[in-house]
């Protein structure tokens, strides 16, 4: 596990998959993961089965984000490294809070805590972050953790109601994680 006095960042584990099922299966979050169509149950167990693959051959890494409560603890999101490139030492990042959490903390903690682990144990140089032009809470939140916005893509998200832009967001190590 990986945390500090207010989160926990941990392994998946077969006990999730009824969470994972119902949270990525929300369809308001589809836009920003890029998902059209809905997962399966055995999908989703498929899915954390493989989590016990080496990142190395997965290319990706999801940690679940909890919280204490007393002795116990609550999952109230998860947070992914994909698109990882060891020769480039790069990654994407995103994060998903469920929705009564939102707004806490609990998201600029698990980025910070996330982005130390991968600078300083996996080795990464840098991590970016692609977010749609309205997302607003997701650009304060990677903009006070020091992302740098680096570029634009026009049109690039397709929408209901027309395209949309998408701004990256990119890290590199040494920096400061917290403002």
């Amino acid at each position: 596990m990986i945390k500090n006095d207010k989160i926990i960042l941990r392994a998946l584990e077969p006990a999730d998959a009824d969470l994972l099922y119902k949270w990525e299966n929300q369809m308001e979050i589809w836009p920003v993961s890029n998902t059209l169509t809905p997962f399966s149950r055995h999908k989703i167990i498929t899915y954390i089965n493989q989590t016990t693959l080496d990142i190395y051959q997965t290319r990706q890494l999801r940690l679940m984000i909890d919280i204490p409560e007393g002795e116990m603890q609550k999952t109230i999101g998860m947070i992914d490294l994909f698109d990882f490139d060891p020769y480039h030492s790069r990654g994407g990042i995103g994060i998903m809070i469920h929705k009564p959490e939102r707004e806490k903390g609990y998201a600029k903690e698990a980025v910070a805590l996330f982005t130390d682990y991968v600078f300083n144990h996996l080795g990464l140089h840098q991590l970016y972050c692609n977010i749609s032009e309205d997302n607003r809470a997701s650009i304060k939140l990677f903009e006070s953790l020091d992302f740098k916005l680096m570029g634009q893509k026009k049109d690039w998200l397709k929408t209901p109601n027309g395209f949309k832009d998408e701004l990256m967001y990119q890290k590199i190590a040494g920096r400061p994680t917290i403002n």
